[in-house]
């Protein structure tokens, strides 16, 4: 069965909301942070409903679900302040994932601030080993994410992932979180040679190491090192891409996850689209939404052909022009899924549904159209 499923919020009651609201989307998996990823606040543990969670999971079918550590912690640092409470607080988030029984840790392996790429390598390489010595009691395995070059984070590369873990003393706790939109915006062609890129990751660092695989479309062209997520099929990457990555026979068994942004024209009204991003994925539309679904999509296939709009096409040429014409960006600065929105709702084609079930159903056409 396709482990697939997105992140979940883990504040309300732990384990138990998250599972609850993993269940929702119809997920087989999920992710959570153990807190708020941008502090070190933290309710205990034993707080977060951990074995009544595991029961909860049990009955949704949910087995592995994953981790991630938050963005405070930079191994990389060459200040001693900030590479200490990445060291400690990293220590405590490898404890509090073990007590939840969970097997691997995303974390973003750092970034080299003032100093360099070499430096930056050989920094991490050294808290990894001061972090993996002090959490020797758990069996928590760290999973370095693959990073898309944005500013001075290490990771940007195959090369570099292989340089840190080289450097690690008890390696067999390294494996590797592999996301879609960050080896797209490095510069690895995963649309039109995914085999060579996974043949590539093989040859440097191992499948055998590759432990969870983040998915997520990318607001950016090939090698732009921005790292922006967007919905699946609403990007430079697209949904038959990501489909042949969750789908690859060398991928399968791993936890795939969603991190796509939430949409929706009022951002305190926003939703999620993991829901349809996984029935797609799953290839269970029809299933998960009813045969309406269907004839909806097509509705929509017919609506935008007369009026000449081509999904890929139409997907494409918006962020070339957001990205290339700063004056139009000025002008009308809405992205895809906004301007297909408005034009749905224009011409008042679904009047009982809400923007959600609107948005839902034009991933579906974007995902499907051709």
């Amino acid at each position: 069965m396709l482990k697939i499923g997105s992140h979940v919020s883990f504040s309300d009651k732990g384990l138990i909301s998250a599972t609850s609201e993993a269940a929702s989307y119809g997920s087989s998996s999920f992710m959570i942070y153990t807190g708020a990823p941008q502090n070190t606040r933290r309710k205990p543990i034993e707080s977060m409903n951990i074995e009544e969670g595991k029961a909860a999971m049990a009955t949704a079918g949910i087995e592995e679900i994953v981790v991630h550590a938050p963005y405070i912690i930079n191994l990389g640092s060459y200040k001693s302040n900030t590479y200490q409470l990445a060291v400690d607080f990293l220590q405590e988030e490898i404890r509090r994932t073990h007590a939840i029984g969970v097997r691997n840790i995303v974390l973003h392996p750092g970034a080299f601030t003032d100093k360099d790429a070499e430096y930056g390598v050989a920094r991490i390489a050294e808290g990894l080993n001061e972090v993996l010595n002090g959490t020797n009691e758990t069996d928590v395995n760290i999973a370095l994410e693959t990073m898309a070059g944005k500013g001075t984070e290490v990771g940007r590369s195959f090369e570099e992932i292989a340089a840190i873990i080289d450097k690690v003393q008890h390696n067999e706790r390294l494996t590797i979180c592999m996301d879609t939109c960050h080896i797209h915006d490095a510069g690895y062609d995963i649309v039109n040679d995914l085999d060579g890129v996974l043949r590539q990751f093989d040859d440097l660092i191992g499948l055998n190491r590759l432990a969870v695989v983040h998915i997520n479309d990318s607001k950016n062209p090939i090698g732009a090192h921005k790292d922006r997520h967007t919905p699946i099929g609403t990007g430079w990457i697209g949904f038959e891409a990501i489909n042949r990555v969750v789908h690859h026979e060398a991928l399968q068994g791993r936890p795939f996850i969603l991190e796509t942004p939430w949409v929706g024209k009022d951002a305190k009204t926003q939703r999620p689209m993991y829901e349809m991003e996984i029935a797609l994925l799953r290839g269970e539309l029809a299933a998960r939404f009813g045969e309406s679904v269907l004839t909806e999509v097509e509705q929509l296939g017919a609506f935008f052909a007369g009026q000449d709009i081509h999904p890929r096409a139409f997907v494409l040429d918006t962020w070339n022009l957001l990205k290339n014409d700063a004056k139009a960006k000025k002008a009308d600065p809405r992205e895809p899924m906004e301007r297909l929105y408005d034009l749905v709702t224009a011409a008042n084609l679904f009047p009982d549904y809400s923007e959600e079930q609107v948005n839902q159903r034009l991933l579906a056409w974007l995902s499907t159209g051709h």
